[in-house]
């Protein structure tokens, strides 16, 4: 992966853009719910859950009707995460589900292996969601965009 230090380049070239729109697409098809990503270079909190929690509301991820939108928030520089889940899937899975989540992309990220622990970590989420909350042919649309949002 290809990370620029300054500037308003972008954090993660097209290539590992499309492989991670790609993940996300393919851990979506078969649930309702939805997952987001977030990559900027520096956290502005302290605690990036704090961060996250803060783009969770700016993308309107409480909006989706069962309530199970899952945000990765990544602080690329800082080497920095956190993955928030809203009410409906964190009542499903628990906490040791999330904490079991960030241990995969810590050691993948420990490695230099960023976007294979993205990719790992979406991979989960959505067959969590597939068991809790599977697509209903007719009912189901995409209620959350698919593309990576990449902040400053």
């Amino acid at each position: 992966m290809r990370i620029f230090p300054f500037g308003k380049k972008e954090l993660v070239d097209e290539a590992d853009k499309a492989r991670l729109v790609q993940a996300v697409r393919s851990a979506e098809r078969l649930t309702s719910g939805e997952i987001r990503l977030f990559i900027e270079s520096r956290c502005a909190y302290v605690d990036p859950m704090d961060r996250a929690q803060e783009v969770f509301l700016s993308l309107d991820m409480t909006k989706t009707r069962q309530r199970n939108g899952v945000l990765l928030y990544i602080a690329l520089r800082d080497h920095q995460f956190a993955i928030l889940g809203d009410r409906g899937i964190h009542e499903k899975v628990g906490d040791t589900f999330w904490q079991g989540e960030a241990l995969l992309l810590k050691q993948h990220f420990s490695q230099n292996r960023v976007i294979e622990g993205i990719e790992a970590c979406i991979k989960e989420i959505g067959e969590s969601l597939q068991l809790h909350f599977p697509y209903t042919a007719g009912d189901d649309t995409n209620e959350l965009p698919d593309d990576i949002v990449i902040g400053k």
